[in-house]
């Protein structure tokens, strides 16, 4: 691909790669037979939903926003879960969901009534917190001290289960199958009494199916003993694993600067376009550079806004960068274009798909109006 010939900056997501990462997951559930959703709020390009379609049995949605996009552009069985639900958010759901997961027994008895005289079936689960995760970064540990994320055991003593069909939990995140493996053992010493009455059992994200080391031999282990032990079926919910190394954020260089090391400012930005970069925190791959010091020039990459740690890291290139170089950043097609925002009214990314052809179309392109109408 010649980069240069790409509007920048640009979210480039390659159909091909999306497919591979498909075709990885699929093995999965031809094994199992298990059930696997695109989980939108790491990934929700619909662009490519007729693809993700082909494979996926459909999606895990977080709020009523994604639900109706799940419905509206994906088809297939539509999962909602939230840590809570308004009335005004309940009586959207209930012509948009196939599965509704909720948060605590208090939201389940506000609502049970409400769903069985739903007008299309919707089965229901509660989310558990087993207190068990090995998430390393605490921003993204559901199971961190005193998580409003899921329903500990202790919570239900006393507490009725009719209506209830499936248990949900979601610990992990860009984890291997076996942290799966030691967690399902976990959810079953805590909450195992009551899975034999169930009809199924969501194993959450955090699932990295794509990546070449991940254990697919185990993960289809671990799922076919649950299906078999307990007769339910079993829901997994990946969002990266979908779009995991399919997709870049193609930027230009606008100027350098010096303060103590050469600057280079680019037109896309950490906090505005990959969040992630410093919430995670980690420092996303650039295609052809190295680590500081590694090549004869060494930059740090800045974003465009006001915000003093909008820094994307240190790198190095073989030549000097000067204004319109373009700089790719590696795998950022999921929880990119999903949490970007237009802070200080910087322009949002174009979204491009690299076609399966080797084509190149702009999917999207986003001017002023775009800004403006997020604001009153």
């Amino acid at each position: 691909m010649n980069w240069e010939e790409i509007p920048t900056p640009a979210y480039v997501v390659d159909e091909r790669r999306i497919q591979a990462n498909l075709e990885r997951i699929r093995l999965v559930i031809d094994r199992t037979g298990c059930k696997i959703l695109l989980a939108l709020k790491g990934f929700a390009m619909w662009r490519v939903f007729p693809l993700v379609r082909r494979c996926l049995h459909g999606v895990a949605a977080s709020s009523v926003w994604e639900a109706r996009l799940g419905r509206e552009e994906f088809g297939g069985e539509v999962h909602a879960y939230a840590p809570a639900y308004s009335e005004a958010d309940i009586e959207v759901l209930l012509g948009l969901v196939d599965h509704i997961v909720f948060n605590s027994f208090g939201q389940l008895r506000r609502f049970q009534e409400r769903l069985r005289r739903a007008p299309r079936p919707i089965s229901v689960g509660l989310r558990v917190n087993p207190e068990y995760s090995e998430t390393p970064v605490e921003l993204y540990n559901p199971c961190r001290r005193r998580s409003r994320l899921g329903i500990r055991r202790e919570a239900f003593e006393g507490e009725s289960l009719e209506g209830v069909e499936g248990l949900h939990f979601h610990t992990m995140c860009e984890q291997n199958a076996d942290v799966l493996e030691r967690t399902v053992r976990v959810v079953e010493e805590k909450f195992g009494a009551f899975l034999p009455a169930l009809r199924w059992i969501n194993f959450g994200g955090g699932h990295h199916i794509s990546r070449p080391d991940y254990d697919i031999d185990l993960l289809c282990r671990v799922v076919e003993r649950i299906q078999r032990q307990y007769e339910a079926e079993v829901y997994l919910e990946p969002g990266e694993a979908v779009a995991l190394n399919a997709g870049a954020l193609v930027a230009s260089v606008l100027d350098v600067v010096e303060n103590e090391v050469p600057i280079a400012i680019l037109d896309t930005s950490a906090t505005a376009h990959m969040p992630d970069v410093l919430e995670m925190p980690y420092r996303p791959e650039v295609r052809g550079a190295g680590e500081p010091g590694e090549k004869p020039h060494t930059y740090l990459l800045g974003g465009l806004t006001c915000l003093a740690g909008d820094e994307i890291g240190m790198y190095s290139f073989d030549k000097p960068l000067k204004p319109g170089d373009r700089i790719v950043f590696e795998d950022m097609a999921h929880y990119t274009m999903v949490k970007n925002t237009a802070f200080n009214g910087v322009r949002l990314p174009a979204i491009v798909l690299r076609r399966a052809d080797g084509g190149i179309e702009i999917v999207r392109a986003f001017g002023y109006e775009d800004y403006r109408d997020r604001l009153s």
